[in-house]
C-alpha cells in the first residue's frame, strides 16, 4: 500500500460465499472460510463513472454503481460480462491487475492477480526436445502455455475490502446476457475469423461458428449456458467454487487434454494460487504523482522510466504528435525498453534493483544519452548497481488482446484495471464457457542467451512478466486527477506514457488524451500508426535516424479525469467499441 498526501436489470441473490485467506509460507493451499467482508451501506452522491471496452460491460458497471455498488463492485460485474462478450481479450480464464484509490483512507493498493506456472514448471518450459524454443503459436496453442488463472481470487479478495454489495448480485448481468444471448460486435467477428486454430477445438467451434464452420457474423444473437452456469456456481461459492469442484476439473481436463503440448496444471495448483497486494510505484513527475503496477508488471516501472527522461526537456512547449515530441518520447522509450527486457520479472522469485532503475540520479545519467537531433539507434541496458548482472536481456512476442477499464464511484473510489487472457482468444482452450489463458508465453522460451540467465525464465509457481499498466494520476494537493490504461501487449507501456504525455505536459482532456495517434518505439523500430497524421512525419524522423514502420497500432484506453469541480471527465478509445457512462 502507498499513501499519498493529501439497460440491464439485476436480479439480488440471496447466496452465501467464502473467502481465500492467505497461507503462511504464501505458497501452499490456501484455506476457504466464510465471508466477513463489507457489507451494502448507501453510495455517496458524487458522480460515477465507467469506461470500458464494450458497450454492455459499461451498462453492466454503471448500473452496479447506480444500485450503490462500489468502484471494485462495478469491477467485477464488468469482468464478468467482459468474459462472455469480449472473450478474445480477457475473462475469468486470465489474470489482472488492479489499481484502488481510497479518498477516506488516501491509499493506493495494488492488487496482483497474476496467472502463475504449475508447480512443475522448469525454465525448459518451452523448449522442444533438441532445446530449442517453440516457435511462438506452437507455444501459444498449448497446454503448457495455461497459467493459473488469477482474476477470480484477486477480484474476491478486493471485494473482501472495498465491496458494499453482495458478491453474488455482481454475476447478475453477465448470467442474464450469457443465458438470453447478446449481438455478436463487428469486432468480435473480425477476431473470431482470426482464429483458425479453433478447428482443433471443438468447443470453441461450437461457441463461436455455426454448423457448417462459418464464424458468427456481426448481429448474430450469441448465447452461452455453459458460462452461465459457471458464473452461477462462482457467485454462489466464491473462489471455491472457481479454484475447487466442478469447474476446476474441466480447467484440469481442458490443459491435461489439450491437442498440442499438453500442460502439467494439477487441482493442487489450481487450490494453491493466492492473490497478492503489492507496493504500488509512485513517483513525482513534475508537479504531478504518478502510481503504477509493480512487477510482476513491468508496465509501471517502465512508464516511470519513460517520464523521468523527460523531465529534463520541455514537453509542454511543444506541440502534441509533432516531430519534436515523437523523437523525444521515442528516445526516452528505447532506453526504458532496454532496462525492462534485462532487469525485470517476478520480484518474488529475481532480485530485480527497482530503487536502482527509477533513481533520479541515474536517470539523469541516462537522459543524456538523448540528442534532440539524432537517434542514438539500439540502446544498451544500463548498469543501476554499477556492476554486471549476468542477466541477458530476453527475446519473446507479448500479445495484444487485453481489455483494460476505469471506474469512478460516488465516494471517489476508483479503479483502474487491465485483463487479459494474452493471445487473441488465449490458448484456445475453453473451460467451463470461457477462454483459458496462454500467459504463460510472457516467459521468456529462451532461459539461457549467449550463456546468460533470462530473468523472466519460466519456474514453477512464477508469474510471468506483464507489460500492463493500470495507472493512476494525483496534482499537487494529492488528490487523484486522472486514471488511465490500455491493452496492446508491450506496446501497452508506449500507449500509456504517451497518454500522460498528453493528460499532464498538455492539458488535455480525456478523450482528446486516449485519440492521440500513436508511435511506439520498444528500442528497435519506430511504429506510427496507419491512417494517422503522423505518417506524415516519417521523412523527418527517419533524418533523424529513426527506422520508421507504419502499421495498425489498435490500443484499447479507457480513462476518466476528475476536474477541480468533480466533474468527471471520461474518455474511450475510437480504435474498439467501448463507451464511458456516467451518473
Amino acid at each position: 500500500m502507498t499513501k499519498l498526501n493529501s439497460s440491464i436489470r439485476l436480479l439480488a441473490a440471496l447466496l452465501i460465499a467464502f473467502a481465500i485467506t492467505a497461507c503462511s509460507n504464501g505458497r501452499g493451499i490456501p484455506d476457504w472460510v466464510p465471508f466477513q467482508g463489507a457489507s451494502a451501506a448507501p453510495k455517496g452522491d458524487g458522480p460515477q463513472m465507467v469506461s470500458s471496452a464494450n458497450p454492455l460491460a459499461s451498462q453492466a458497471g454503471i448500473d452496479i454503481l447506480k444500485k450503490g455498488g462500489s468502484a471494485v463492485d462495478a469491477a467485477i460485474a464488468i469482468q464478468a460480462v467482459l468474459t462472455l462478450v469480449e472473450p478474445q481479450s480477457s475473462g475469468i480464464g486470465g489474470g489482472a491487475f488492479l489499481m484502488h484509490w481510497s479518498p477516506k483512507t488516501e491509499k493506493v493498493i495494488a492488487y496482483d492477480g497474476r496467472e502463475t506456472a504449475p508447480a512443475a514448471a522448469t525454465p525448459e518450459l518451452f523448449l522442444d526436445d533438441n532445446g530449442q524454443p517453440f516457435d511462438f503459436l506452437t507455444a501459444v496453442k498449448s497446454g503448457r502455455s495455461v497459467g493459473v488463472p488469477g482474476a477470480i481470487a484477486m477480484l474476491w479478495q478486493a471485494h473482501q475490502e472495498h465491496g458494499r454489495l453482495p458478491w453474488a448480485e455482481l454475476f447478475e448481468p453477465a448470467i442474464l446476457l450469457s443465458e438470453n444471448g447478446f449481438e455478436v460486435s463487428p469486432r468480435l467477428h473480425r477476431m473470431i475469423t482470426l482464429t483458425p486454430a479453433f478447428n482443433e477445438s471443438p468447443a470453441g467451434q461450437a461457441l463461436y461458428f455455426d454448423a457448417g464452420g462459418t464464424p458468427l457474423p456481426a448481429g448474430h444473437l450469441l448465447k452461452n449456458p455453459e458460462l452461465a452456469s459457471s458464473l452461477r456456481i462462482i457467485a454462489a461459492q466464491g473462489p471455491e467454487g472457481f479454484y475447487k469442484g466442478v469447474i476446476a476439473d474441466q480447467i484440469i481436463q481442458a490443459v491435461q487434454n489439450a491437442p498440442i503440448n499438453p500442460g502439467a496444471m494439477t487441482l493442487a495448483d489450481l487450490a494453491a494460487y493466492q492473490p497478492k497486494i503489492r507496493e504500488a510505484i509512485c513517483r513525482p513527475y513534475r508537479t504531478w504523482t504518478v502510481c503504477g503496477m509493480p512487477p510482476p508488471s513491468s508496465g509501471g516501472t517502465t512508464v516511470m522510466q519513460i517520464l523521468s527522461l523527460l523531465e529534463g526537456f520541455d514537453m509542454a512547449s511543444l506541440k502534441p504528435s509533432s516531430t519534436e515530441a515523437v523523437h523525444l518520447v521515442s528516445e526516452a522509450s528505447r532506453l526504458a525498453y532496454a532496462d525492462r527486457a534485462m532487469y525485470l520479472a517476478d520480484s518474488d522469485f529475481v532480485d530485480i534493483p527497482l530503487d536502482a532503475l527509477l533513481d533520479k540520479t541515474y536517470l539523469a545519467e541516462r537522459a543524456r544519452l538523448i540528442d534532440t537531433r539524432r537517434s542514438m539507434g539500439i540502446a544498451k541496458p544500463g548498469t543501476p548497481l554499477k556492476k554486471d548482472t549476468n542477466l541477458s536481456p530476453q527475446i519473446s512476442r507479448e500479445a495484444p488482446s487485453t481489455s483494460h477499464f476505469s471506474v469512478v464511484d460516488g465516494d471517489g473510489n476508483a479503479v483502474s484495471m487491465t485483463t487479459t487472457v494474452e493471445f487473441v482468444f488465449g490458448s484456445n482452450l475453453i473451460a467451463g464457457g470461457f477462454i483459458l489463458n496462454n500467459q504463460l508465453t510472457d516467459f521468456s522460451r529462451q532461459p539461457v542467451i549467449d550463456g546468460r540467465q533470462v530473468a523472466n525464465a519460466p519456474d514453477g509457481g512464477k508469474r510471468p512478466r506483464s507489460s500492463m499498466s493500470p495507472t493512476l494520476i494525483f496534482d499537487d494537493e494529492g488528490k487523484l486527477y486522472a486514471l488511465v490504461g490500455s491493452p496492446g501487449g508491450s506496446r501497452i507501456i508506449a500507449y500509456v506514457a504517451n497518454t500522460l504525455v498528453g493528460l499532464m505536459d498538455w492539458q488535455l482532456d480525456m478523450q482528446s488524451a486516449v485519440s492521440l495517434p500513436h508511435h511506439v518505439n520498444r528500442n528497435g523500430l519506430l511504429e506510427l500508426e496507419e491512417g494517422s497524421t503522423l505518417v506524415d512525419l516519417a521523412p523527418e524522423l527517419e533524418r533523424l535516424g529513426h527506422e520508421v514502420k507504419v502499421r495498425p497500432l489498435n490500443s484499447g484506453l479507457h480513462g476518466i479525469r476528475i476536474l477541480p469541480d468533480g466533474t468527471l471527465d471520461g474518455g474511450a478509445d475510437p480504435r474498439r467499441e467501448g463507451v464511458a457512462l456516467g451518473d
